[in-house]
């Protein structure tokens, strides 16, 4: 029942789809309110936690070519229903185990599989073979702005089940509304019509041809910068700025909050422009504009109003690499295997979040600040740019197979 070929209703697909996104990168963007009444409670370092989080993300990325394959050939729906008990029993567990090294494992293994199949590299194999390929950039644009939404709508919700309910109950709240909005998503989502492929590539020859792909290899290594980047800054900022004097944690609410919120729009028009414009130009302009933020932020007087400035300047900039991503690999390699590839892209960018996330909590043990790592982040954004410039777009050209 989860699978089949009628045509199905591209705004249900869009809509369901968007849920499923907004919640699972909701719930994700905001575990780093955790970070310090976790890390008290058990009298952990932060780099406890922040192997955890890294682990969650290395994990997402290292199965999510896995659950990509399961998308192409079975269907968005079972991978999904999966997805959404995965994370009920992730964050379960986060609430639940004290052991340092079990935490940190089965909390990755769990939110990272339950990641893999419910956000974007599940989802956007159904969305770029429901959408009509005039409006496929737009519809990854609308998927990655449910992201942002979620991140928008969540950050304040979550802090707030912490502050009235504990950081341990507020998992269990989490988890009941994973399930309870998930699941009914799940069996809105209806595949479309297989279409018969003229070259018959197999599941193997579409990871080589990609691999041997030079383009391919530059969008797997330009990924790698944003992972590094926003889940640095998403899951260290609000320690940052309680390190650095501003102990109000409404401004770390707010700040995280407009980063959902400005990259709504963000995320729309950059799904929108690149059905105008070279998606490659953009993505080396966003790159290069995150660079430029970083730096102001960290050569400015820091305030809450540069929190702010920041942070929507950040949120427009933030997801809006998805859509242009996966725009690129739909538009080189067809949507037959685009679940699949999108996660071995995004696998690139988990390496980056696993880093970003566990270097800045590395760091910050031997260091006492996170200097180094603002300056990682800042230099990688310039590399990004660079990587991305030489990328070609056209669809890549097959012989016909033998009739």
């Amino acid at each position: 029942m989860f699978h089949t070929d009628r045509t199905p209703d591209f705004k249900t697909v869009l809509i369901a789809s968007g849920v499923v996104l907004t919640l699972a990168m909701g719930v994700r963007h905001g575990l780093g309110f955790w970070l310090q009444p976790i890390s008290q409670a058990h009298g952990w370092t932060r780099e406890t936690f922040s192997l955890a989080i890294a682990m969650q993300n290395l994990m997402w990325g290292a199965i999510g070519p896995f659950a990509g394959m399961a998308c192409d050939r079975f269907g968005t729906a079972r991978v999904i229903f999966l997805g959404a008990f995965l994370y009920a029993a992730g964050l379960l567990w986060m609430a639940l185990v004290h052991q340092p090294l079990a935490f940190v494992l089965g909390s990755g293994i769990l939110i990272g599989a339950a990641l893999a199949c419910t956000a974007f590299g599940a989802v956007s194999g159904i969305v770029g073979r429901s959408a009509p390929p005039e409006k496929r950039s737009w519809a990854f644009g609308i998927s990655s702005a449910a992201g942002s939404f979620g991140q928008f709508m969540m950050m304040p919700v979550e802090q707030q089940l912490i502050s009235v309910a504990g950081w341990q109950q507020a998992f269990f709240w989490l988890a009941a509304l994973v399930l309870v909005m998930m699941l009914p998503m799940a069996l809105r989502l209806k595949e479309p019509a297989r279409e018969a492929a003229a070259h018959g590539q197999s599941i193997g020859e579409a990871i080589r041809e990609a691999f041997a792909y030079r383009p391919f290899q530059l969008l797997v290594a330009g990924y790698f910068v944003c992972g590094f980047q926003v889940v640095f800054i998403g899951a260290h900022l609000p320690s940052y700025l309680k390190d650095k004097g501003i102990m109000d944690p409404n401004v770390a609410v707010i700040a995280l909050a407009l980063i959902g919120l400005f990259n709504i729009f963000g995320s729309y028009y950059a799904g929108k422009l690149g059905g105008l414009l070279p998606k490659r130009y953009l993505l080396a302009g966003i790159y290069s504009l995150r660079s430029v933020a970083i730096a102001l932020f960290l050569a400015a007087p820091l305030s809450p109003l540069s929190v702010y400035l920041f942070a929507a300047a950040m949120g427009l900039l933030w997801l809006s690499t998805v859509p242009l991503t996966n725009g690129i690999v739909a538009g080189i390699f067809g949507v037959k295997h685009l679940s699949m590839l999108s996660g071995f892209v995004f696998f690139s960018h988990q390496v980056g979040s696993f880093l970003g996330v566990w270097l800045g909590g590395w760091l910050f043990t031997r260091q006492g600040s996170y200097d180094t790592v603002w300056a990682i982040t800042l230099g990688l954004g310039i590399f990004a740019t660079l990587i991305n410039l030489p990328v070609r777009e056209q669809a890549i050209a097959r012989p016909l197979a033998a009739r």
